[in-house]
């Protein structure tokens, strides 16, 4: 499994202060859910990236993006992701969403 840049920063951050936290991501959350054979790996970054927005955690939504492109989500569906969810989850959390995978998708090639 690949991990987007900003995910490695964020968990080297962590570990300092909460290193059984990272232990648990990289070895529950990773290495056993986002392995099961229920859904596929683009499947869990769409569901990812859609609570994520709908939830506001904006300092998740870069690296989880990163890692949507990475599983096989196209640019086009992260649009309509946001669109859709624009009136699920509020237009200011779209709005939101739209800018950072705007930073995203300029910093990823295509």
């Amino acid at each position: 499994m690949t991990t987007p840049r900003s995910a490695s920063s964020a968990r080297s951050e962590v570990r300092q202060i909460a290193p059984k936290l990272i232990e648990l991501s990289e070895t529950v959350l990773y290495g056993d859910v986002w392995e099961r054979p229920g859904l596929s790996k683009r499947d869990r970054s769409l569901i990812t990236v859609a609570a994520l927005t709908a939830m506001y955690r904006t300092d998740q939504l870069s690296g989880h993006i990163e890692r949507a492109l990475a599983n096989g989500v196209t640019r086009e569906e992260i649009g309509e992701l946001i669109t859709h969810l624009a009136f699920y989850a509020g237009w200011p959390a779209a709005m939101t969403t739209g800018r950072i995978a705007r930073k995203v998708f300029d910093e990823t090639k295509p």
